[in-house]
């Protein structure tokens, strides 16, 4: 029925670029498969065909498939976000984000994602092997069963992930998390040590064997992690972006400020930060200041997006200013 359906709507365009610009349409298009978003709809691409939702990676399986089945050159991409933070059940997430990319030849390529993250939080990009994008399958499934306390199947599940991919640091970090729920102290220490071995800078692996310490009363141990943690968030600046951004949702916009700052002491080129850092200062009514923080963003500003809504509301901003300077009649009026 997959085959069938790529046939059905690509066999007839000769161009890469029309077949993947179909191919989307007939995918995401409300009158044809009609995809949708759901943060919560796991699963492979036949479950996706099929059930007409899809989490970011589950709609990745589903494009990469359909798309090579097209006779197009996809792959799976993996994101870096600035830090984002979930709650499921009694554990806190570290959301990730993977999406599709596609090259037509001559360097033109394109991203395809269901839930396409803004500009400004993306700070970098790779690309994913199948092998690994079938790992990160088997640890989402394994942290749902998690979730649920399905722990034999979470176990399994997170094993299954690092047979494919034994070099991802978070996929032992999750696997040390079924062992702490279970009860297995040494072998989610261990996990956790490893995840560090592999990626010093870990915060996730950090945070973990900070709580393990704490229930096993390792105060000196705890401390140390904690201190370590401590360190890697502060020297983080998407770690103060992020509470920027919580403080801006609500509504403490001088507090949303100064985190937005502290971001900027730490990478002041950055056209998302200097963006924010405007955009605060603009809902504080300080517009000479929004302008200068908006003008440098919009100076290192590289993606089209991003120039032109940073334009806009800089423009915005210099008509606000205008408006707010009394006309020297009005000053004689006043008088």
């Amino acid at each position: 029925a997959m085959r069938d359906f790529v046939a059905l709507y690509t066999a007839e365009v000769g161009s890469d670029r029309q077949r993947l610009t179909q191919l989307h349409r007939a995918i995401t298009g409300p009158g044809v498969l009609g995809v949708e978003y759901d943060p919560l709809a796991g699963g492979g691409a036949q479950d996706v065909f099929y059930r007409g939702s899809a989490n970011c990676l589950s709609f990745a399986h589903l494009f990469v498939a359909l798309a090579r089945a097209a006779d197009l050159d996809a792959s799976y991409q993996w994101l870096e976000l600035r830090p984002e933070w979930t709650r499921m059940g009694e554990r806190v997430m570290v959301r990730m984000h993977v999406n599709v990319l596609v090259e037509l030849g001559g360097g033109e390529h394109y991203m395809v994602d269901v839930d396409p993250r803004p500009t400004r939080d993306i700070t970098a990009t790779r690309r994913l092997s199948d092998r690994q994008a079938s790992a990160l399958y088997h640890s989402n499934i394994a942290m749902e069963a998690l979730a649920e306390e399905q722990l034999g199947e979470a176990w399994l599940q997170a094993v299954r992930a690092l047979q494919l991919d034994p070099a991802t640091p978070h996929l032992w970090t999750n696997l040390g998390a079924v062992y702490r729920v279970a009860g297995q102290h040494r072998e989610a220490e261990a996990s956790y040590l490893y995840a560090l071995e592999l990626d010093p800078r870990d915060g996730s692996a950090m945070n973990n064997l900070m709580v393990l310490y704490g229930l096993e009363g390792r105060e000196e141990e705890r401390s140390y992690w904690e201190q370590r943690v401590a360190v890697y968030r502060e020297a983080n600046p998407y770690f103060h972006a992020w509470q920027g951004d919580m403080a801006a949702e609500q509504g403490d916009w001088q507090r949303a400020l100064n985190y937005y700052r502290e971001a900027l002491a730490r990478m002041p080129l950055d056209s998302g930060l200097l963006h924010s850092a405007g955009m605060a200062h603009y809902q504080l009514d300080q517009l000479a200041q929004a302008a200068h923080y908006l003008e440098q963003a919009l100076a290192n500003a590289v993606r089209r997006s991003e120039i032109e809504q940073y334009g806009f509301e800089l423009a915005q901003v210099k008509r606000d200013m205008l408006a707010a300077v009394p006309s020297a009649g009005a000053d004689a009026q006043d008088i």
